[in-house]
């Protein structure tokens, strides 16, 4: 299950619906149902003990769970959920279909007769934002049938709500049909969500209100904002003005195709199915889509459009919508095929370890542009103290893990001074010469830690061994992981959720912990070598073999003069046991 907002569906055995539910995250309420012993309702454990499949639908929202979930019960009455006898719905917003179009609220829209906005979740949210229209948009709510005949006859005069500024005085012509659509225009663009001409609105009045002194209608207008800023102005699954609608979308990997069908009836996704099939001749989109459909879609369904991501040479009124509310369909399409493809895939790699290697060298083959499947990836990286003690490390990984008895470390040997240029030609010099005179595979992937400059010196190492061009190498930059590659001065930029860059930056990681331990060890035994080579008479050689012998210096100050001799002789040990005890 998806953590993510949806409503799932119960049903038994013999395919009836049972329950109807909506969830934050659906993760965690279905299981919720499945994980414990007992529930504290019998109501419950029947119904769990009769639960034979589950059946999900994936929303944007939590608020989208919520519409659907009542407008799916009212649809279906499940015989577990409560019964929405009363038939009440969430409001819509109205613009009515006449000459001087009226805006209202109601519940139970009438088709044809206008233009429904919503459902709205929030009344008090909907009350606000069709007032500020009206503020904004004065209109009539008098119900004379405004024919220019009768506005010519002075059949009306006009009212109270002229006179306060609520309406504009249509009724005797004071306002042009035109200037009233313009109107009636504006108000659809802020029910459709577009607020920026509100919010521009009701600040303007705020600092004005302000800076008159009036602090107190100041806090009304700037309550209102903050309300809009929580303000979702509709439900895309829900939605009066989408009916009769098919909406098919296609996730796929190298081995399957994963195909999500939504059927709309009456604004509301009535149905939801999932299909999976297994690729053979390596079949296009437009192939995969419209077998599916073959599959999937009702015969007999008497859809009036069938939403698809691409156009199909099919019978049928095929449509690929380019934006709005059918755009936002086909996306929720895919987000569910796209999770059913997660799902799946899971199953299969825990069946089959193999299958997630597979799949992760094979993501990583297409986001790194590489010819080859990088089985075998190294990465390097450089340590140092302004020169002192330089390091570097060699970290493998094989079938995208660390293969930690394949690291490797480097005492830099021909270079003076913190030069990281030199010092990566001189590794990866030393590094694939042995492999090359002892006949070890190379790597398909090299990492280099650093930018353009560490990846230039890695890339003449490779030249100068004749070994560039048989092995893939990237350079990968700290500051915006971003990918180098060799001649090319624009990096590339790997979505920071991908698999890929998590890899490449595990093995960066890697050869960073790897070579900043050998750097420390190294640079706290030469520290303490060179501590006992200030004793004249006692080199490197001598003073490494007391090391390795007792440990550390605290030890050998306490240890006797007969042990010392014992390892270094007994001239070197008097040298030793006089220079402590001074």
């Amino acid at each position: 299950m998806p953590d993510a907002p949806g409503v799932y569906k119960y049903y038994d055995k013999d395919g009836a619906l049972l329950y109807i539910g909506k969830a934050k995250s659906l993760k965690k309420r279905v299981s919720s149902y499945f994980n414990k012993n007992h529930h504290d309702s019998g109501k419950t454990r029947i119904l769990v003990s009769k639960i034979w499949d589950v059946n999900i639908t994936v929303v944007p929202t939590e608020m989208d769970a919520l519409l659907l979930e009542n407008s799916l019960i009212k649809e279906f009455q499940p015989k577990y959920n409560i019964n929405l006898k009363d038939d009440k719905t969430f409001p819509l917003i109205m613009v009515t279909r006449e000459r001087f179009p009226k805006v209202f609220a109601m519940r139970n829209p009438v088709k044809g007769a206008g233009t429904y906005f919503g459902p709205f979740s929030n009344i008090r949210l909907m009350k606000i934002v069709l007032d500020l229209c009206k503020q904004i948009y004065p209109t009539r709510n008098c119900s004379y049938n405004l024919s220019q005949a009768n506005i010519d006859a002075h059949k009306f005069k006009v009212c109270l709500e002229y006179q306060i500024g609520n309406c504009k005085g249509a009724c005797e012509g004071l306002e042009t049909e035109e200037e009233y659509a313009e109107s009636i225009k504006g108000i659809k663009n802020i029910l459709r969500g577009n607020l920026k001409e509100v919010k521009d609105h009701l600040k303007y009045k705020m600092e004005r209100a302000a800076a008159d002194w009036h602090y107190e209608e100041a806090a009304k207008y700037l309550y209102k904002l903050e309300l809009l800023d929580k303000y979702q102005s509709r439900s895309t699954v829900v939605n009066h003005r989408i009916n009769d609608v098919d909406v098919l979308n296609i996730a796929q990997n190298e081995r399957y195709a994963y195909i999500n069908y939504l059927r709309i009836s009456g604004g509301i996704i009535i149905q939801s199915k999932n299909l999976e099939m297994k690729k053979k001749l390596d079949e296009s989109i437009e192939d995969l889509l419209e077998i599916a459909y073959g599959e999937i879609a009702t015969l007999n369904s008497a859809t009036e459009e069938i939403i698809v991501p691409i156009k199909l040479p099919l019978q049928g009124n095929f449509i690929v919508p380019i934006s709005g509310d059918k755009l936002k369909l086909l996306d929720l399409s895919y987000k569910n095929a796209s999770l059913y493809m997660q799902e799946k895939s899971n199953q299969y790699e825990k069946l089959d370890p193999q299958l997630k290697i597979d799949r992760l060298l094979g993501v990583i083959k297409h986001d790194l542009r590489l010819t080859e499947i990088p089985y075998h990836m190294e990465c390097f990286d450089n340590s140092n103290i302004q020169g002192a003690f330089p390091v570097s490390a060699c970290v493998v990984f094989r079938d995208g893990k660390p293969s930690k008895k394949d690291y490797r470390h480097f005492n830099i040997k021909t270079v003076e001074g913190p030069d990281d240029f030199a010092s990566m030609y001189e590794v990866l010099t030393r590094r694939y010469k042995r492999m090359v005179e002892e006949n070890q595979p190379l790597p398909q992937l090299i990492v280099i830690d650093g930018g353009k400059g560490q990846l230039s010196s890695a890339v003449k190492a490779l030249r100068d061994l004749n070994l560039y061009g048989k092995m893939a190498i990237v350079g990968i930059a700290k500051r915006l992981e971003e990918i180098y590659y060799p001649g090319d001065s624009l990096p590339l930029y790997i979505d920071k959720k991908s698999e890929s860059l998590k890899v490449i930056q595990h093995m960066r990681d890697e050869a960073h912990r790897f070579g900043i331990t050998h750097h420390r060890n190294r640079r706290s035994k030469e520290t303490i070598v060179s501590k006992l080579t200030e004793i004249k008479g006692i080199g490197d050689e001598t003073a490494t073999e007391l090391l390795k012998t007792f440990k550390s210096v605290a030890r050998i100050k306490k240890t006797s003069f007969e042990d010392i001799a014992g390892v270094v002789g007994p001239a070197k040990a008097k040298l030793v046991k006089e220079y402590f005890e001074e």
